[in-house]
């Protein structure tokens, strides 16, 4: 990965796929992998996160709690599931094969396209917006022109850098890095006049259901909504590299920009309820309120960037994943394809949607319930592992890892019935049927107590796990035990 960094070297499209990166192509260290993370994740919706984590009904410190929590807990899962890269050297999604056999695995491919195809959609509809607020303010437009205008730029951004690829997304990324991280570190000193300690020190405490439904959001919208891409860029480190390595640099360099923003969002958001509850209408435009004019152009230029950088790894890592389910096309293509959808639901945010922050939630909670379950099965069966993966058998249905396993598959399923019973979503209309087992299990029902706690995600993700790592070490030592394939 250093290698995509060197100066001089012609930027090109690139031509990997679902193959296996050789060896020739993999170098770099596993340091190397902080950059795409951190720049995926330096942006200013860390800081909106602070009024999401306190509209649960919960204080600062038990807001701060659930986001520190949250974001470490969830960023590990991507650091472990980055480990199989390395091991295998090919996407997330292709290696998922092992667990559920190559074609059993187009499910979770289909699951992990929606996810990030929802994700790059909802951030370039956030840089639109965002954009066409600070022109508004700046008196140079704000209309619906400015927000087409701002949805096309965004849009172009995102979808050059994911059908260019690794190259063009490593440079990207680290200017990314560089520029939002000074623009952001500015931002912080000229707002922190508009805390008030005394005023955030106030907010009562919520109750503990309140707190686990703050901490699973903050999992479910940080490194959970990243694991089904985690291995896409660790792919391309020698087999050597460091597993903790591995683990720690992607952790790290996904959870430390969130975790200073949040701190920040929070003490804002808390010392401010008109601007705790702008937030939910339009979570970046609304920190521009609060700013001097003069810093307006360059907040934009953060915000954009910031999001661009998350909308361009999603874009990139929801074509492997469109691959993976089985379209016949080359990865470019299949990114292209992405970019045509998410610009069809960036321009429904913009234009018709009325209610962002209940539409997301729900968003989130909903197809963070699958991922959870695949989440499981996958670290279950990747613990299970003392061998690198059969790279040749991750690609044919009658080899060692098999066609249509149906034991992983049910265990999705049932993860998910169960997950989906035990989350709600009454901000959108059409996820009122969840939380149907909240009832019969004695959890007060959809209004009770331990309605909004999103119990689901974590009944998946641990049901998925268990249920993977039980039965699965003689399956996965019989696999081993095969002699290797022939390419």
């Amino acid at each position: 990965m250093a290698e995509a960094r060197e100066p001089g070297r012609r930027l090109r499209v690139e031509t990997h796929g679902l193959d296996v990166i050789g060896d020739a192509d993999r170098k770099g260290t596993p340091r190397t992998l902080f950059w795409p993370w951190f720049g995926a994740n330096v942006s200013v919706l860390g800081i909106s996160y602070g009024a999401f984590a306190l509209g649960f009904g919960i204080s600062f410190w038990q807001a701060l709690a659930a986001g520190v929590l949250g974001i470490l807990a969830s960023f590990l899962l991507c650091g472990l599931v980055a480990v199989a890269g390395k091991r295998g050297s090919a996407p997330t999604m292709v290696l998922s094969r092992a667990a559920y056999g190559v074609r059993g695995n187009r499910l979770p491919s289909v699951v992990s396209w929606v996810l990030t195809v929802g994700w790059e959609t909802v951030l370039v509809a956030l840089a639109t917006m965002a954009t066409a607020t600070v022109l508004a303010r700046l008196g140079r437009g704000g209309g619906t022109r400015t927000e087409v205008a701002a949805l096309i730029v965004v849009c172009v951004l995102t979808v050059v850098g994911g059908v260019a690829g690794f190259d063009l997304i490593m440079r990207l990324q680290t200017v990314i890095t560089v520029v939002t991280g000074v623009l952001t570190v500015v931002y912080v000193v000229l707002v922190a006049g508009h805390i008030h300690w005394a005023t955030v020190r106030a907010i009562p405490t919520g109750s503990a259901q309140e707190f686990i439904g703050a901490l699973v959001f903050m999992m479910t919208g940080f490194g959970l909504g990243w694991v089904n891409a985690a291995a896409d860029y660790s792919r391309y480190l020698p087999r050597a590299a460091s597993g903790r390595g591995v683990t720690g640099w992607t952790a790290f360099g996904g959870s430390v920009a969130p975790l200073l923003l949040l701190v920040f969002g929070l003490l804002l958001a808390g010392s401010s309820a008109p601007l705790n509850k702008a937030i939910a209408a339009d979570p970046i435009g609304a920190l521009t309120t609060i700013l001097p004019t003069w810093f307006l152009i360059p907040f934009a230029v953060v915000a954009v960037l910031g999001l661009v950088g998350g909308a361009v790894l999603d874009i990139y890592s929801s074509g492997l994943a469109l691959l993976s389910a089985g379209l016949p096309v080359p990865r470019y293509l299949a990114a292209l394809a992405d970019g045509v959808l998410m610009t069809a639901g960036a321009v429904y945010i913009v234009f018709f949607a009325d209610d962002f922050l209940g539409q997301f939630m729900g968003f989130l909670t909903t197809l963070g319930v699958p991922i959870a379950a695949w989440c499981g099965i996958m670290l279950a069966d990747l613990a299970l592992r003392r061998r690198d993966y059969d790279e040749a058998d991750l690609y044919r249905p009658a080899g060692r890892y098999g066609d249509v396993p149906l034991l992983p598959l049910l265990l999705t399923l049932a993860a998910t019935a169960l997950g989906w019973g035990l989350v709600t979503n009454t901000a959108a209309s059409w996820l009122t049927w969840q939380g149907y087992l909240l009832a019969p299990l004695g959890l007060g029902g959809r209004s009770g107590a331990w309605a909004y706690a999103n119990l689901g995600v974590l009944a998946a993700l641990a049901l998925g796990f268990l249920g993977t790592l039980a039965p699965g070490r003689a399956r996965v030592r019989s696999q081993e035990n095969l002699p290797a394939s022939t390419p």
